[in-house]
């Protein structure tokens, strides 16, 4: 199963995960309303034993926790070569082929997202820096360059640059 595969299935299982718990919510909901008189225990819940503590606790939910939120991702690494990634109870084993490839598509997901990506560096912000990364260039008739660069964790990340953009990088990168 390749990558493709295995977040299809994760995306369509918690896709049914959340209908079923929608519509078990709502169908509970509806039931318990129609089928409890004011006052009286549901049919789903043992009734309230008086403890000698006063009444029953009535802000307590009528459904489990696990129905009201949302499914988290757990992400773990097993091995040294390997990433497991859980999605409500579905877990995948992603190879380093499969890490490379999940962080190519989401990197084109997001770079077309409305919400850019902040123009600063966050405080605390962490980094795998690469030093001395192979490079390839590639010139446009237009006059633009392409600057391709290898990251030990991202893979090839390129970057278009406008003729004056390149003198200004190069001013930057050759500054005392």
């Amino acid at each position: 199963m390749n990558l493709y595969d295995q977040l299809g299935a994760l995306e369509s299982s918690l896709d049914t995960l959340l209908q079923t718990a929608a519509a078990t919510a709502r169908s509970s909901a509806e039931s318990t309303e129609a089928a409890v008189p004011p006052g009286a225990a549901s049919p789903s819940e043992p009734p309230a034993l008086d403890d000698g503590r006063g009444p029953a606790d009535s802000t307590a939910p009528a459904e489990p926790p696990a129905l009201n939120e949302a499914p988290t991702l757990v992400v773990s690494r097993p091995e040294r070569d390997a990433v497991e990634m859980t999605i409500a109870g579905k877990t995948v084993k992603l190879s380093p082929e499969g890490v490379s490839e999940l962080i190519e598509e989401l990197s084109n997901v997001r770079a077309s997202m409305s919400v850019e990506q902040p123009t600063g560096i966050a405080p605390g912000w962490r980094f795998a820096a690469t030093k001395n990364p192979v490079m390839a260039t590639q010139k446009y008739a237009n006059g633009d360059r392409l600057l391709i660069m290898r990251h030990s964790g991202h893979g090839w990340v390129p970057f278009s640059f406008s003729p004056n953009m390149v003198i200004e990088l190069y001013a930057m990168l050759t500054k005392k």
